[in-house]
């Protein structure tokens, strides 16, 4: 029996899994995979889990989601398809409601909007959670969940298609300060060896037919953009690269909030340069809320970071404070200020229109500054608060590419600064 075992357990392990997943195989305590449609990442975690399962005898794991009204929301039928496709049905105990496993686990379906923070705590002793669909957990299910998952060796497992950036789970995996144990990676139709051709079929479908969504279903970017936006998620993703070109200028620009009180809005503080192949290119975002000091203590630090030659400031709400915070950090440095005088959707419009013409990319992805970009509409702002990210964006585009940015005008009729002749009878 125990060489029987030990043969099963072998031939499971020599599966065949994407190497988009292989930083996944390593014990983490958080193991996170975003992606669109057809990406592959739910069957991989299934998998996965029932490896586990097999592999350490009395395994607990729990399936949960934000919501989860009956099983058919459940990923337990995709669990059960794993564990008949890998031979292994005489092994598992699949019952109405849970799945058993050997040496007496248990695999659990739940939604986190049933518990409290006393019924949590029966979940204390499990091995693994996996959040589905975990763009739709709130903040209050995570800050209930990672405590109660305290087991020794314990893992935390989350797969979502990014809603926004500002959804719970990309603020804890993906955003500026994410925990030092966890391995999150990005997966797509195209990371998918397995990817069925009924779906690359509805994919092209879709890409032709339905582009305003197309970026968020089948490339995992966050949710299509306001009605009339003047930023296009696809037009952003197709324009992302992940190394920038040989750079001749590069400018950081702030755009600073008008209060640092709790609650207020970010000092936006964006990366751009002009680059040798004349296009403009975005490096990093650093907004931040904090007070004067620590923004300029950012901004000088992103300065400092890409060797820029100027940092751009915007002085409508500060006037000379804004000049002088950074100056009493770093006396001397380059400092251009520009003075806001059209509304900000109006300063906005030629920059979104050089990406529109394929002259700006992204090196990576910033999420929270995409969305705002994407709630920016030629009548204003649609997002909550003020798009700050977007603001300094603009303002640092707009140095780097004044000529593309100026209004182009054509005048036609006389010149009415040329020589006219003398009036009267002598002029006729």
């Amino acid at each position: 029996m125990k060489s029987r075992l030990s043969r099963q357990s072998l031939s499971i392990l020599k599966t065949k899994v994407a190497r988009v997943f292989a930083p996944l195989l390593v014990p983490s305590r958080y193991k996170g995979v975003h992606g669109g449609r057809g990406s592959g990442k739910s069957h991989f975690f299934a998998e996965l889990g029932v490896k586990k399962c097999l592999a350490q005898p009395g395994t607990r794991w729990v399936c949960i989601r934000e919501v989860q009204k009956s099983l058919k929301e459940s990923a337990k039928r995709l669990i059960e398809d794993k564990i008949e496709a890998l031979g292994l049905a005489g092994r598992f105990n699949i019952k109405a409601d849970s799945i058993g496993t050997p040496g007496g686990g248990v695999v659990l379906f739940q939604g986190m909007q049933d518990h409290t923070a006393e019924t949590i705590k029966s979940l204390e002793g499990f091995d693994v959670a996996w959040a589905e669909e975990s763009q739709t957990l709130s903040a209050r299910s995570l800050e209930m969940l990672r405590p109660t998952i305290r087991k020794p060796g314990s893992e935390i497992w989350a797969s979502w298609n990014r809603r926004s950036a500002s959804d719970p789970v990309d603020m804890l995996l993906t955003g500026l300060n994410p925990p030092p144990d966890a391995v999150v990676v990005k997966s797509n139709y195209d990371d998918n060896p397995f990817f069925p051709g009924v779906l690359e079929e509805e994919r092209k479908y879709d890409e032709q037919h339905n582009r305003e969504r197309y970026g968020h279903v089948w490339l995992g970017e966050y949710e299509p953009m306001a009605i009339g936006a003047i930023w296009d998620r696809l037009v952003i993703h197709n324009g992302r690269r992940e190394v920038a070109p040989e750079l001749q200028r590069i400018v950081v620009a702030v755009d600073p909030a008008v209060s640092a009180e709790t609650g207020s809005d970010e000092h936006g503080i964006i990366a751009c340069a002009h680059g040798a192949d004349e296009r403009g290119y975005v490096l990093a975002d650093a907004s931040l809320r904090g007070s004067p000091r620590q923004w300029a203590e950012r901004a000088i630090a992103t300065y400092d970071r890409f060797d820029a030659d100027a940092i751009v400031i915007e002085i409508n709400q500060g006037g000379d404070m804004v000049r002088h915070t950074l100056e009493s950090i770093r006396p001397g440095i380059r400092i251009v200020e520009v003075r806001a005088t059209r509304g900000k959707h109006v300063r906005a419009e030629p920059i979104s229109a050089l990406y529109s013409l394929g002259l700006v990319s992204h090196i990576g992805t910033f999420g929270e500054l995409e969305d705002q970009m994407c709630q920016m509409t030629a009548a204003g702002y649609e997002g909550e608060g003020s798009p700050d990210r977007v603001d300094a964006l603009v303002w640092g585009m707009t140095e780097l590419f004044p000529a593309l940015t100026k209004p182009k005008v054509e005048f036609i009729g006389p010149d009415p600064s040329a020589a006219k002749p003398a009036g009267g009878w002598m002029g006729a």
